[in-house]
């Protein structure tokens, strides 16, 4: 594995246009009202957030991807298409987990013509090793809560309202970390 890559987590998760009440606070004897169409789209999102292996000062980048309906191996090879794209043709080890789409002979034949891209599989029934499955609770609870959009469009406006330090506090709550190979206060000739 070539150590100086992004290491990227992705995920799926369902979206809905469906309002999630969560409690807010509002003036005394002012009720917040929520009015809202009762819209039944569904959609699902993948969510990919990377950490350069080498280079923390790069920072975490954080891109998601929404479609109509459930994600297959033809979505998520769209997705990875997009995730190059982000990366600029960066090296991506790329960790996931399980999911049939994510192992199919189709995604593998397509892994197998990308110079740029390895995968990795996270361990079976282990969500919490995942940054991206703290990324979804967040958005849930906090961007996506009490939104009454009527397009998928609103729920995507939505998530890019995350807090941008959030990302290294999720890698840090899953036990995971990464280091560079030198200390930052030593110069790679010292």
């Amino acid at each position: 594995m070539n150590t100086r890559a992004w290491i990227v987590f992705l995920d799926e998760s369902g979206v809905s246009l469906l309002r999630q009440i969560r409690r807010t606070y509002s003036p005394r004897g002012r009720t917040p009202l929520l009015r809202h169409r009762l819209n039944w789209k569904r959609a699902s999102m993948a969510g990919a957030l990377g950490y350069h292996s080498t280079d923390p000062d790069r920072g975490a980048r954080l891109c998601f991807h929404l479609k109509p309906g459930s994600y297959d191996t033809a979505g998520l090879i769209e997705v990875l298409e997009q995730v190059k794209v982000f990366y600029r043709g960066e090296r991506v080890v790329l960790v996931w987990d399980g999911l049939s789409a994510h192992w199919s002979r189709a995604m593998r034949a397509w892994v197998a013509e990308q110079d740029w891209l390895t995968l990795e599989r996270l361990p079976a029934y282990a969500p919490e090793l995942n940054p991206v499955e703290l990324l979804w609770s967040s958005l849930k609870k906090r961007e996506l809560a009490n939104l009454a959009g009527d397009h998928l469009a609103d729920v995507a406006d939505a998530t890019e309202q995350a807090n941008p330090r959030l990302p290294w506090s999720f890698l840090a709550h899953t036990g995971l970390t990464i280091r560079p190979p030198h200390p930052p206060n030593l110069r790679k000739d010292q």
